[in-house]
């Protein structure tokens, strides 16, 4: 028996609990309405009322893979769950399930707040939301909501505190620069890369200050590099130079490497002034490692902020209540994370088109959840998994 990305990702949500009452008669299996909104999500629906709809217009093809004993849910079923689901549960659940499908990660993550705009209304802030973001291979692992009246500085240690991050590059902009997130880093096995700026003036001006005075015999790493991209040409200037004796490291464990980039746009014939960026690492880098890092984190804005925003309407949303804009936010970073992990397909093309063929086709919409429809389980998986329930969803292949 093989398990697929889906099939591990319907497991894990089995350890979520139903938050309906079972005294009010519930009409629809929690975790078939949890399938259908997935499929419906990959299938370039991107609201709760196109997620329904889809639902009733691809029964035959969901009722080979779900019972629906009484049908797709409506609209106002598929909203009252996502309003009143554990958002904890749901997340720790997304959390085992890309721990299971990535395996060992190699590279960058890379930390950074986005806040869900369309969330907000009435008098109530959008809520904020921080994900940690493999930028090798464009998934994310995990999500944190800031909680109200807080900011990203308390959701860091959290989401760290639940991702496994020995070996990797953990990289922070410069809210996240903060002497306790550092440790954390250091003693859960990672290393940091830190954006340095006013909010740690005593360490901005070290920092400044050694490049500033770096005499020519003690020149920096350097590494120089031009991007032309779409119309506008990016140029950038990485430098690192050892921290020792520039850095406290009573307040900055093991750091090892101080850096500075500048950088210069220039779009047609307007040129944008230098931009200068100062950072902290406890990890020994070349300038060339250093400039790979920082892109690294820089196309989190692109390859995840514009993306749930442009692919998935995410800002457009006007679901506020409850927990609904977090489980949804969640949602559609599973949907994501399903397709990044999709090396199947061929074609190349953008995100947006992979979700329009998903709708399109049903083979493209069954390889990426992979969905089997082999018929029902044999016994001998009835019994791993403890019932017919448990395993129907015909996300495992046998």
């Amino acid at each position: 028996m093989t398990l697929t990305r889906g099939a591990s990702l319907m497991c894990c949500f089995r350890e979520v609990d139903d938050p309906r009452k079972p005294s009010n008669g519930t009409l629809h299996d929690f975790l078939e309405i949890l399938v259908t909104a997935i499929a419906a999500v990959l299938s370039d629906c991107d609201t709760i009322e196109d997620i329904a709809h889809w639902g009733r217009e691809k029964e035959d093809w969901l009722r080979q893979f779900l019972v629906l004993k009484n049908g797709v849910a409506s609209e106002e079923t598929f909203l009252r769950i996502f309003r009143a689901l554990d958002p904890k549960q749901f997340e720790a659940a997304f959390r085992r399930w890309v721990a299971g499908v990535v395996g060992t990660l190699k590279g960058g993550l890379g930390v950074d707040g986005k806040t869900v705009r369309g969330s907000g209304s009435g008098g109530e802030s959008a809520i904020h939301m921080v994900s940690a973001f493999a930028t090798e291979l464009g998934v994310v692992l995990g999500q944190e909501k800031v909680a109200s009246k807080s900011n990203e500085i308390t959701a860091i240690p959290e989401l760290l505190k639940a991702l496994y991050i020995h070996g990797l590059l953990v990289t922070i902009d410069a809210m996240g620069c903060q002497k306790n997130i550092a440790r954390q880093i250091t003693d859960q096995g990672g290393d940091y890369l830190l954006a340095v700026k006013g909010n740690q003036p005593t360490l901005l001006d070290a920092i400044e200050t050694e490049f500033i005075d770096q005499s020519p015999s003690e020149e920096a790493d350097r590494h120089r590099q031009v991007h032309p991209s779409h119309g506008r040409i990016v140029a950038q200037v990485a430098s690192v130079l050892p921290a020792e004796g520039i850095v406290d490291l009573a307040d900055w464990p093991q750091c090892k490497t101080i850096a500075l980039v500048d950088s210069l746009r220039k779009v047609g014939e307007h040129e944008s002034k230098l931009e200068r960026r100062y950072y902290i690492s406890s990890r020994e880098l070349t300038a060339e490692q250093l400039a790979a890092a920082v892109r690294g984190h820089w196309g989190i804005e692109n390859r995840l902020h514009w993306v749930l925003d442009v692919s998935f309407g995410e800002d457009a949303s006007t679901v506020r209540k409850d927990n609904a804009p977090q489980n949804l936010s969640l949602l559609k970073k599973i949907v994501l994370n399903l397709i990044r992990l999709d090396t199947a397909d061929k074609i190349r093309t953008s995100l947006r088109l992979k979700r329009k063929r998903a709708a399109w086709k049903d083979d493209v919409r069954m390889r990426i959840l992979g969905f089997t429809s082999q018929g029902h389980p044999s016994a001998e998986s009835m019994m791993k998994y403890s019932s017919y329930e448990s395993c129907r969803y015909a996300t495992l292949i046998i």
